[in-house]
């Protein structure tokens, strides 16, 4: 999707400062912007943001502001669900900034950047150039609660309404496909395909999280056979993750087992992903199903390592073959020094335990381009694709080039 001419942009500038907003200001008329609103304050902007007929594209808003200032403006431009970015332009230390990006991301703002003060006309200008006309949002990043019935949900899993969809895992130093990670979605036969967020939180809050993480391996193991049945380029491990509760069942190893083996499949084919938090509650439990299924062939993975509960200890105490860094570090390490640090350690983690590290989050070919220098094994992310219905998952993997 091609960036829209600035002409065409409708700017709010948040400034408490007069000069630095003139400034503001008249940078962005040099710059050809023709539509650009100022206010001194996030209350006074927020009035500006909120009118009916106002369209605005793009808040440059500073921190620091008496009253309502930026980050207050910024939850409450997120809580709107309207389609809007943000320029964050601050004299505060960097580090601080960063952590202000993040919260940005975090409530569903598309986030252009961040200038520290001065503002100079090349810097925005390059902020600038990244936008895109995006889609609009319901209201929110997810619904606040269950959109749907749980008796509703049932009903889908009696139907086996519920399958994976597939995003794919690339070997960063040969572009070959290596695996997919399967993602539960449900083909709803009236509301469409819809994604975790109106199912899993509602099915872990009344412990019934269970069916459906058995249905997942089912039918992850069921395409994994089929695929590697047609093609040799899709004979690929796949990956389910696995809930904290199901790996406390008791007797969950032998049931995973058995139902991997029903489809057809080597164990040694499927990719088991837990997150750092899933053998804290039932430890005990947790770590015996944990290793049975790593004596039985399967692989383990910790996912979304660096955002869970005691990490370092849930390195040592299971015997995980893959490490996959959390993509809000791959995200933001091009340009937060703190996430590089944290993503470049976690790789030479991974290199010095001997197994295999896996980066989420690859959205751009910048993402690419680092992971591959910093010596990453595998990508996954947007970049390469999205999670997609297993018959377009073998069109895709069909057609798969790897960047030059």
């Amino acid at each position: 999707m091609a960036a829209m001419n600035i002409s065409e942009l409708r700017f709010l500038v948040a400034e408490d400062h007069d000069f630095q907003r003139r400034t503001l200001v008249g940078l962005l008329k040099r710059l050809g912007a023709s539509y650009v609103s100022d206010a001194p304050d996030g209350a006074s902007a927020l009035e500006m943001f909120a009118t009916p007929d106002a369209r605005i594209d793009v808040i440059i808003s500073d921190l620091d502001m008496p009253g309502m200032d930026g980050m207050e403006l910024i939850r409450r431009v997120g809580e709107s669900g309207l389609p809007v970015a943000i320029i964050l332009a601050s004299s505060i230390e960097r580090a601080v900034l960063a952590s202000v990006e993040t919260m940005t991301k975090a409530y569903g703002i598309t986030l252009l950047g961040a200038i520290e003060k001065p503002v100079t006309q090349s810097k925005l200008e390059g902020l600038i150039s990244k936008h895109k006309p995006p889609q609009a949002k319901s209201t929110g990043t997810r619904p606040a609660s269950p959109a749907i019935p749980l008796e509703e949900i049932r009903r889908g899993l009696g139907n086996s309404e519920f399958e994976p969809f597939f995003q794919p895992k690339i070997d960063l130093a040969s572009g070959e496909l290596k695996g997919a990670e399967a993602l539960a979605r449900w083909r709803h036969p009236e509301r469409g395909v819809l994604g975790p967020y109106a199912f899993i939180d509602t099915l872990e809050q009344v412990g019934q999280i269970d069916p459906l993480t058995w249905m997942m391996v089912t039918k992850s193991a069921r395409q994994c056979r089929a695929w590697a049945d047609v093609a040799p380029a899709l004979d690929v491990t796949v990956s389910v993750n696995i809930s904290a509760s199901s790996l406390a069942v008791a007797g969950a190893a032998d049931h995973i087992t058995r139902l991997v083996r029903d489809e057809g499949v080597d164990p040694g084919r499927i990719v088991l992903e837990v997150t750092e938090s899933t053998a804290v509650g039932n430890v005990g439990a947790s770590l015996e199903t944990l290793a049975r299924l790593r004596m039985r062939g399967f692989r383990l993975s910790i996912d979304d390592y660096g955002t869970g509960y005691s990490s370092m200890q849930q390195l040592a105490r299971i015997a995980f073959n893959e490490l996959k860094i959390d993509q809000s570090f791959v995200m933001s390490a091009l340009e937060s020094d703190a996430s590089r640090v944290i993503l470049e350690s976690s790789l030479e983690m991974a290199r010095r335990l001997k197994v295999q590290s896996v980066a989420e989050g690859v959205e751009t070919r910048a993402h690419w381009d680092l992971l591959l220098a910093l010596g990453c094994d595998m990508a996954q992310g947007y970049f390469i694709a999205k999670p997609m219905a297993a018959a377009d998952f073998a069109r895709w993997a069909a057609e798969w080039k790897a960047p030059e």
